[in-house]
């Protein structure tokens, strides 16, 4: 039986790390570019590539909160909800993100897996309370209106589509 996920994106990290297995930690930095995330399959592939226990690759990818082991949209929303930014009703951005993305419940991700939100415990930005991080770009002092214009404006962006998106501003 054939694996359905093309393993050419992984094998290109690999080689450009030569296959070093001290590497391990850089090569499933650039391998979860590549994806968005560190499948289980890869996860394997990257391990009998580099000739070391699934397990140890499994064990690095869970110890860092960077990675990811489930899929991730194109977009990260980081909405801080540290004690500053709380106060200052980060609770309501989060909200009205949802509700711009329809997710229901625990749901990160939207639909066609544009953005993943998160609530992440603090930024270290309190004096621009509340704070949200849209891939590297962080916004202080944003309102949900705010953040419905950086989403609109995303998604106009992406749906450009001759243009290769360079981030908000």
């Amino acid at each position: 039986m054939e694996s359905a996920t093309d393993f050419s994106q992984a094998d290109k990290v690999l080689k450009s790390y030569g296959y070093d297995k001290t590497k391990l930690i850089p090569i499933l930095q650039e391998v979860q570019n590549e994806y968005r995330y560190l499948p289980e399959d890869i996860i394997s592939h990257v391990a009998s590539s580099l000739k070391i226990p699934p397990a140890k690759v499994y064990g690095v990818a869970t110890f860092f909160a960077h990675f990811a082991l489930k899929p991730k949209g194109k977009h990260i929303i980081k909405v801080c909800d540290g004690t500053a930014c709380h106060v200052k009703k980060s609770t309501a951005i989060i909200d009205a993100i949802k509700r711009k993305l329809n997710l229901k419940g625990e749901e990160a991700n939207s639909k066609d897996m544009l953005f993943t939100l998160e609530a992440v415990a603090c930024v270290g930005a309190c004096g621009i309370a509340p704070v949200v991080l849209v891939g590297e770009d962080v916004y202080g002092q944003v309102s949900p209106d705010k953040m419905i214009e950086v989403i609109d404006d995303i998604i106009k962006k992406e749906n450009e589509g001759d243009q290769p998106f360079e981030g908000v501003k």
